[in-house]
């Protein structure tokens, strides 16, 4: 989406992103990777002004909606804001952060769950132990914790750390994936969740792990990759993203609202 691009094609990219963020708040709640009125998702909007869409604070994510999402600026300025809730501090301070240093990151997805808080907490941090995993072979990022996140100073560390990827663990955090659209931020954190929760289950086993040898692991994610820029970026459609948004329509229809 060009910023020239003509006012309806840029109203219905910020419709669909909205529908889409708003889908990504449901299907995170329904995963029970949510955790109370805290952590965030975010979309940004395509438009010269430098804006991006993030939750109301005070409420639960199964209660966001396409019409209901926070406008906000790169300097934390409310745009838009409908329900008159404001927005969370330490939230404005992560996701501003990343959207205003990589354009490409459109959204912005961070979590607090049990397992991804417990393997950022770990000091070998995430292991490639499986399929899930091996995505995000030399894939990962870390920031180092450094309070709860309300320093604006922050930021710039948090993108030095960053860098190119799209997977950062926040150390005795949580996690945050990024996107190219918000499926991929979605899809991205599925994984990554399911890989904690894996990681955490093998652990514990005391057993002795199979090992996948370093050629085998970047082979796959790889393999990982090219299936994302298939869809990113030659415009395969997103069979899985659909699917997702399927089953919320069948129960939760009222996020598009």
């Amino acid at each position: 989406m060009t910023r020239d691009a003509p006012l309806s094609a840029v109203r219905d990219v910020v419709r669909e992103r909205r529908i889409d963020l708003a889908a990504a708040y449901r299907l995170v709640h329904r995963l029970g990777l949510d955790d109370g009125i805290y952590t965030h998702i975010s979309v940004s909007l395509p438009d010269a002004h430098d804006r991006f869409l993030i939750n109301p604070f005070g409420l639960r994510f199964e209660e966001v909606t396409a019409s209901n999402l926070v406008t906000v600026d790169m300097d934390g300025n409310i745009v838009d804001d409908p329900l008159r809730l404001g927005i969370n501090p330490a939230g404005f301070t992560i996701h501003s952060a990343i959207h205003s240093a990589r354009k490409d990151a459109i959204c912005v997805l961070h979590t607090h769950t049990i397992a991804g808080v417990a393997v950022s907490s770990l000091k070998e941090g995430l292991l490639p132990l499986n399929q899930w995993s091996l995505q995000f072979t030399e894939r990962v990022a870390y920031h180092d914790y450094e309070g709860v996140a309300l320093d604006l100073d922050e930021r710039a560390r948090l993108v030095a750390d960053l860098g190119d990827k799209f997977v950062m663990v926040l150390r005795n955090h949580g996690l945050v994936t990024c996107g190219r659209s918000v499926a991929e931020a979605f899809k991205l954190m599925h994984n990554l969740e399911r890989s904690c929760r894996a990681q955490l289950a093998i652990q514990a086993t005391g057993a002795a792990i199979a090992p996948v040898s370093e050629g085998v692991a970047r082979y796959t994610a790889q393999q990982y990759a090219n299936l994302y820029d298939s869809i990113e970026v030659q415009g395969t459609s997103d069979i899985e993203w659909a699917a997702f948004r399927r089953m919320l329509e069948r129960t939760d229809a009222n996020y598009m609202n």
